[in-house]
């Protein structure tokens, strides 16, 4: 196995540098961010599946994104539309547990959250034009990272899930008194377009729309798609992380209006 000595500048070949990096700006910023931002995500979404609590208002319909489909026996009454698949959850367990997984597969397996983690957790490289702090690397040929080709098959799924959240957005416009809007509406509904625009801008979804075409003008429908897909993909960063955003937003609103913290502020029903 190579040593830190024969990798990166100090590999064969190399320019004879002594620096590890002739970077003057401050690259250790961006990875350090991303991993308090990712980090602060994954232990805030941890602690709410955990807890099973404050996930729906019964009043308004609001199902919090992390909780839906809400399928085990131990959902709160009228937030399983879809029918009790499982029987009562012990705690720690996601009342969400058929969905969760592969929306996690989906974000993991996202080419912008794999540059984003393997820079910020694994080092990977850190950054550009700075060497990473092993001599070896397999590439995504080898488990677990060969699960990463897996992204496509990641991406049907979430497209279905994103379905289930336009069917939740569109439940929660009903009020005791029929039609209903409120403020959690706007969290809710702009949360599943945002979600939405992140999943249609996967580069998944751009080879699904035009895959295997040479002629676009043959295809105009197709190809008019493929523009769309590539014009929210162009943005497929920053919605990955306002996507990250708005979820704790719903559900972090979800679950102060539930558990009567705060009232909803209603302007219909």
């Amino acid at each position: 196995m190579a040593t830190k000595i024969d990798a990166g500048v100090g590999a064969p070949g190399r320019a004879p540098i002594a620096a590890t990096t002739l970077r003057k700006d401050n690259w250790k910023k961006s990875p350090l961010l991303t991993f308090i931002g990712l980090s602060a995500f994954v232990l805030y979404g941890l602690i709410r599946t955990a807890t099973q609590s404050a996930y729906y208002v019964p009043a308004y319909h609001y199902l919090s994104p992390f909780a839906s489909p809400c399928v085990s026996s131990t959902c709160v009454e009228g937030s399983s539309e879809f029918g009790h698949w499982f029987g009562a959850f012990p705690a720690m367990i996601p009342l969400a547990i058929v969905t969760l997984p592969f929306l996690l597969g989906f974000r993991l397996t996202c080419y912008y959250y794999r540059k984003a983690y393997y820079r910020a957790f694994w080092q990977s490289p850190v950054a550009c034009a700075v060497p990473e702090p092993r001599g070896k690397y397999t590439g995504e040929t080898r488990f677990p990272l060969i699960l990463q080709n897996a992204h496509r098959y990641f991406w049907m799924v979430a497209v279905v899930i994103s379905v289930i959240n336009t069917f939740d957005a569109i439940k929660a416009f009903q009020s005791p008194t029929g039609f209903g809007f409120g403020l959690g509406n706007i969290i809710i509904t702009a949360n599943v377009i945002l979600l939405w625009s992140y999943t249609m801008g996967c580069h998944s979804c751009r080879h699904i729309t035009l895959g295997r075409i040479n002629h676009f003008s043959k295809h105009p429908v197709r190809y008019w798609l493929y523009e769309r897909a590539s014009w929210l993909n162009g943005r497929h960063m920053q919605l990955a992380w306002t996507t990250l955003a708005t979820l704790v937003l719903t559900d972090a609103y979800i679950a102060l209006v539930s558990s009567g913290t705060i009232s909803d502020l209603r302007f219909i029903g």
